[in-house]
C-alpha cells in the first residue's frame, strides 16, 4: 500500500471519463501499444495518449469505449506521440492492463468523485 495522502491531495488528481474516438497501432513504441484520441467533452476537449493495452483490446474494440483518465498531468513525450492524459487501468493475473470503464453510459467529461 502507498503512503497515506490527505483528501485535498486526492482532489488535486483530476480523473475524468472520456470516449475513445480513434485508436491505432503505435509501431514506434518500445512495447506493443496503441495511439488514441479521447474526447472529454467541451470543457477539456480531445486529448492524445498512448497505452500498452494490446493484449485485451483491438483498435476497433476501443473506438467508442468510455475510459477513465487523469487529465491534469503535464504532457509527456512518448516517441513521436505527445501524451496529454493518463488512461487508467488495472493489471490482470498476468500483469496485462485492463481499462477502467464506467459500467453505465455516462456523459463524457464527468469527474471521478
Amino acid at each position: 500500500m502507498s503512503d497515506q495522502i490527505s483528501f485535498d491531495d486526492f482532489l488535486k488528481v483530476d480523473v475524468r471519463v472520456g470516449r475513445i474516438i480513434e485508436a491505432e497501432e503505435f509501431p514506434e513504441a518500445r512495447k506493443p501499444a496503441y495511439k488514441m484520441r479521447i474526447d472529454f467533452g467541451p470543457e477539456i476537449g480531445i486529448k492524445k495518449t498512448s497505452a500498452q493495452i494490446t493484449k485485451h483490446y483491438t483498435p476497433d474494440e476501443l473506438t467508442g469505449k468510455l475510459v477513465m483518465a487523469v487529465v491534469n498531468f503535464p504532457p509527456r513525450q512518448i516517441g513521436p506521440v505527445r501524451s496529454e492524459v493518463l488512461t487508467l487501468g488495472v493489471p490482470d493475473e498476468d500483469g496485462e492492463v485492463v481499462l477502467l470503464t464506467p459500467d453505465k453510459d455516462v456523459p463524457i467529461g464527468g469527474r471521478l468523485y
